[in-house]
């Protein structure tokens, strides 16, 4: 709990500031009996570490709950006087009692368990919690010792003890014995009309028959009673008397152990009783942290900063009260707001005006001036209840908040006449202001409404400047509202003091409730009143009668305030200007952080095909190398061919720079000459990738080829292609013809239709070996890369002879098996050497 300031803190300011009134509204965030008794006792404190703490600690629920966790209060009850009640030796409670004390321990237990593992999504450790949370033991054997014992309508199951289930058991028998007997009593005596009902019923825990009251006589047995109109009595047979008597006895062995089952629970919860008070002061303090994280969500608080830490000086008197630095206390509120106000035209559908204040340093005094009704009172009462606020561990409605840990908030706001003490408006303000003046200190927060008021003007001036200047001596924290121009002249003429003005609009007459700092307002009373609706022959005497001085300051000052608003009204304008400004610069830095992006993945692209160019040309040369070292030891020549590669490389290097960087191999075939321009379906071609022979079996797009390497097919990239080795059109004969060599042959047209697969199954080894040459031979005269042979599974004997017949034929490359899908065992592929 907080450590209560002293008197003078709650002499009169807690009722004018309505800090009773929040307290109140924050208690409508809790929902159990002891939340509502802490938020009750809820208090301003000047211990800086407590109230540091509680502003942690309800920043990490808000936290908790912004993540989604979730813990419920409700149906919580105050069992102090329970728990106490079970200490005392031979002490019995309730079974009732006892379900609400071990509900609150299974519910603290619950809370332990959350404290231990929080959601992971939540950001900052919570430390405070898990602090708070230690003082909760671990509940498990203590749970599970009531377990199932205690049904939710507050009595004892069955299974309480194993007497008490033998007990009711017999109960339950004995019970089935006499309505049985009672039924064939009630049957025999139905014939007869005697009794009034067939039902069997109880009285003082006997099973009764109803009887007419005429024939009461002819039924033998014990009368317990009448019926309401008397034509009913109810009778015990003589022959279940006995079996009644049971019946009871059992009832009373069964409250005997119910009482000792009792007794050993509240003996169990005595042993415990430290332990379940400490875990209900933790969950009551748990539910004010969450009323208070509730209102700040609703509100939108923020934690309030401590600045100048209070220190206690010991005075020679042996006063030890809390003084803060002049040089490091701060209060400054941004866009604050009074939460009563907030509420009250929240539910009228209208905003509050946030106000904001900041005094540090020297600056030690604000004056506020301005019209009547135009927020002066509010202003104070808003810095002072959020003082109040926040040394009660609170955060405050406001967008930022910083302050000093005051030793007293005093205040003089209101009208404090008193008949009954013969107290007059006036009589009543300078009591209060005496009270104060000898109560602050240099660490208080005084507020001052109306200084100087309810006397004549010139005297009430006189006295509001003294009082001033005597509070600003001593150096406390004050907030003052006033209309007299001496004040205005003081504000603006004294060292630390700041003026003030709540806004007014001369154009309708209605106060606009914004507060400006560094400038006196007017105070517009004669305006007020015109829009107030007084006689309109009284406000013209009046602004007649206004004198020329007064007249002037009030022209200057509305001047001034006019062009404050234009002041204002052009700096909204710039402002947002320039978050315009911001945007469409963003916006631009964005779009070229893409363009740029886009232009280094193309980059990349291409001098990754620059590079797999570079790494196939050095490959080729490092196999020539090797060769011609092996053949000739010319080593010079391996030096020439690799600088040449080297020069080769830079200067194709940077030319895809210069021309990536300037765009020009956007759209110029010959910027990238790395690169093979003219591939056609069914060229020959060498991969880059490989190094091997393929030959382009489908076109899919502009870069992009299906190629076939043996039996495999795989897809390239046009920049994998390393040179084309033989254009699909170029076959033998024409290559040869090209050349100018005279080529005939005997059937032209049936070379130039050559087939690409032969079946010779049913063949002899001799007669498919002569087939398959010719046919070789004609698919080689055509060009053909690729043919196939079909001569069945069967023994493998032709299969043999016809691969090792085309491993030595002069035009075949390679001799494989198809896959099972092409054939498998059952033919060959042959790769020809076109």
């Amino acid at each position: 709990m907080s450590e209560a300031m002293s008197q003078p803190l709650i002499h009169s300011s807690a009722r004018v500031l309505e800090f009773d009134a929040w307290r109140e509204l924050l208690r409508g965030y809790s929902s159990s009996p002891p939340g509502h008794a802490r938020i009750r006792a809820l208090a301003p404190s000047t211990d800086a570490a407590w109230i540091a703490e509680q502003q942690e600690l309800t920043a990490e629920v808000r936290e908790f709950r912004r993540v989604g966790g979730r813990f419920d209060f409700s149906g919580l009850l105050d069992i102090t006087k329970l728990v106490e009640k079970s200490r005392i030796a031979g002490a019995a409670l309730e079974t009732t009692e006892i379900r609400d004390i071990l509900l609150v321990v299974d519910r603290a237990a619950e809370w332990r368990e959350i404290a231990l593992h929080p959601p992971a999504n939540m950001r900052p450790e919570c430390r405070r919690l898990r602090v708070l949370s230690e003082n909760v033991p671990d509940f498990t054997d203590f749970l599970r010792s009531f377990r199932n014992k205690i049904l939710p309508d507050g009595t004892l199951d069955d299974h309480a003890s194993s007497e008490l289930a033998r007990i009711r058991r017999e109960i339950e028998k004995q019970r089935r014995v006499i309505q049985e007997s009672l039924r064939g009593y009630l049957r025999r005596l139905a014939e007869d009309g005697t009794v009034q009902d067939e039902l069997v019923t109880i009285r003082g825990e006997r099973f009764v028959i109803p009887v007419k009251i005429e024939q009461k006589r002819r039924v033998q047995g014990v009368v317990h009673g009448a019926s309401s109109s008397g034509q009913t009595v109810f009778v015990e047979p003589l022959e279940t008397i006995e079996q009644n008597n049971e019946l009871v006895r059992l009832l009373d062995e069964e409250q005997a152990e119910i009482h000792r089952i009792l007794l050993d629970m509240t003996r169990r919860i005595g042993e415990q009783a430290a332990s379940i008070l400490a875990s209900v002061e933790v969950l009551s303090e748990l539910e004010l942290q969450f009323a208070k994280a509730r209102f700040a969500e609703d509100y939108n608080c923020v934690a309030v900063q401590l600045s100048g830490g209070a220190k206690s000086q010991e005075e020679p008197c042996g006063d030890s009260r809390p003084r803060l630095s002049a040089s490091a206390a701060r209060l400054l509120l941004h866009n604050a707001r009074h939460p009563l106000l907030e509420r009250n035209l929240k539910l009228k559908g209208a905003a509050v005006v946030p106000i904001s204040v900041e005094l540090e340093g020297a600056r030690r005094q604000l004056v506020i001036t301005g019209p009547n009704t135009g927020g002066k009172t509010v202003t104070l009462k808003t810095v002072g209840l959020l003082a109040l606020m926040a040394q009660s561990g609170s955060p405050v409605p406001a967008d930022r908040a910083e302050m000093p840990v005051f030793d007293a908030v005093l205040a003089d706001i209101g009208d404090y006449q008193s008949i009954e003490q013969n107290l007059s408006t006036f009589s009543a303000h300078v009591t209060n202001i005496d009270f104060i003046s000898r109560t602050a200190t240099a660490s208080s927060l005084v507020l001052l409404d109306e200084l100087g008021s309810a006397t004549d003007p010139e005297e009430g001036a006189a006295l509001a400047v003294a009082i001033a200047g005597y509070f600003g001596r001593i150096g406390c924290m004050t907030v003052i509202s006033t209309h007299h121009t001496s004040l205005k002249v003081y504000g603006a003429n004294t060292p630390g003091v700041i003026n003030a003005s709540v806004g007014f609009n001369e154009t309708t007459l209605q106060p606009t409730y914004e507060l400006k700092m560094g400038v006196p307002g007017a105070s517009a009373g004669i305006n007020i009143a015109q829009r107030l609706g007084l006689n309109p022959a009284i406000i013209e005497g009046a602004r007649a009668r206004l004198g020329s001085q007064a007249r002037d300051v009030g022209e200057f000052l509305d001047k001034l305030h006019a062009s404050l608003r234009d002041a204002e009204g052009e700096r909204l304008r710039l402002q947002k200007g320039h978050e315009d400004l911001e945007r469409e610069k963003a916006r631009l830095a964005g779009e070229g952080k893409k363009d740029q992006q886009a232009k280094l993945r193309e980059m990349e692209k291409k001098l990754e095909s620059v590079l797999r160019d570079f790494e196939y040309h050095a490959r080729e040369a490092v196999n020539a190398i090797q060769e011609r070292a092996a053949a000739q030891k010319l080593s010079k020549d391996a030096e020439r061919r690799i600088a040449k590669l080297r020069r080769e490389f830079r200067e194709q290097f940077d030319s895809t720079v210069v021309a990536h960087a300037s765009g020009a191999d956007e759209s110029d075939p010959h910027a990238q000459p790395q690169i093979v321009k003219h591939v056609s379906e069914g060229d020959s071609v060498k991969l880059k990738s490989t190094g091997r022979a393929a030959r382009i079996s489908r076109k899919l797009d502009d870069n992009h080829f299906e190629v076939e390497v043996g039996a495999m097919k795989m897809k390239i990239a046009r920049d994998d292609i390393a040179e084309v080795l033989n254009k699909a059109a170029d076959s033998p004969v024409k290559a040869a013809r090209a050349r100018g060599i005279s080529v005939s042959l005997s059937d032209e047209n049936e070379s130039q239709n050559a087939a690409s697969e032969i079946n010779v199954i049913g063949f002899n080894v001799d007669d498919a070996t002569r087939a398959v040459e010719k046919f070789v031979d004609h698919a080689f005269l055509a060009g053909l890369p690729r043919v196939r042979v079909v001569h069945g599974s069967g023994m493998g004997i032709l299969r043999k002879a016809l691969r090792q017949a085309l491993q030595q034929h002069p035009h075949v490359e390679s001799v494989a098996e198809p896959p099972q899908n092409e054939g498998g065992g059952g033919a060959t592929v042959v790769e020809l050497r076109v």
